[in-house]
C-alpha cells in the first residue's frame, strides 16, 4: 500500500484545480486507503520566508503536518495553476516554508551538493494552463515545471517525477474539462 500525498496549490477552493486534485484523490482511494489531500487554500501559516536561511521562521501547526504527511508518503502529487509562467505564490509561500534544510534536504559541509532527504519516492505534477504546451515548452522554456521538478523535487531526491500539461484553460469546453477529469480519475486509480 502506497501513501498518496496530493497537493493542491490553487487559492480557490472552487477552482477546476481543485476538482483534479479532488478526482485524482477519488481515483487513488480506490487503490490504496492512505490518501490525503492537502488544500493549501485551508492553511494558516506566513508564505514569507521571513529570515531566509539565516533563521528558521517558527513553523505552524499546519505546516509542520504537512512536512509529516510529505515525509512518510511514497507519492506525491502537486496540482496547480501556472500564472505568469509560474507557481501561484500560496504555493510557492508552502515550498519555501515546507522544502527546507534539515527537512528535505540537508547541506554537507565542504560540498556543493546536499544530501536528498526524499530520495525514493516519486511524484506527479498537474499543472494547467492557458498557454498551450507548445508555447510554454518552446518559448518560455517550461519555467514553472522546471521550477518544481528540477530545482525542488529533484534537488531533494525524487528522481521520478512525471508531468501532466493541462491547456488551454481559459474559454475550454466542459467536454475537454470533462475529459481531463476522466484521465486524472485513471492516474489516480492506477497511482501514476
Amino acid at each position: 500500500m502506497k501513501n498518496i500525498v496530493i497537493i493542491n496549490g490553487h487559492p480557490d477552493k472552487k477552482s477546476y484545480n481543485s476538482a483534479l486534485a479532488q478526482t485524482y484523490y477519488d481515483g487513488a482511494k480506490q487503490g490504496s486507503p492512505a490518501v490525503k489531500i492537502l488544500n493549501i487554500a485551508d492553511f494558516d501559516f506566513n508564505p514569507n520566508l521571513q529570515f531566509g536561511y539565516r533563521q528558521r521562521t517558527k513553523l505552524e501547526p499546519d505546516l509542520l503536518n504537512a512536512i509529516d504527511l510529505i515525509k512518510k508518503a511514497d507519492h506525491i502529487v502537486w496540482v496547480f495553476p501556472m500564472w505568469w509562467s509560474g507557481l501561484p505564490a500560496i504555493l510557492k509561500g508552502f515550498i519555501d516554508r515546507t522544502f527546507l534544510p534539515g527537512i528535505t534536504y540537508q547541506p554537507v559541509e565542504n560540498k556543493n551538493v546536499p544530501e536528498k532527504l526524499l530520495k525514493g519516492k516519486t511524484a506527479r505534477i498537474i499543472m494547467t494552463s492557458d498557454s498551450p504546451k507548445w508555447y510554454d515548452r518552446y518559448f518560455n522554456g517550461r519555467p514553472a515545471i522546471n521550477q518544481l521538478k528540477q530545482g525542488t523535487l529533484k534537488f531533494c531526491g525524487i528522481k521520478s517525477v512525471k508531468v501532466t500539461y493541462i491547456a488551454t484553460i481559459k474559454n475550454s469546453s466542459q467536454e475537454f474539462r470533462s475529459k481531463w477529469l476522466n484521465r486524472v480519475l485513471e492516474l489516480g486509480k492506477n497511482l501514476k
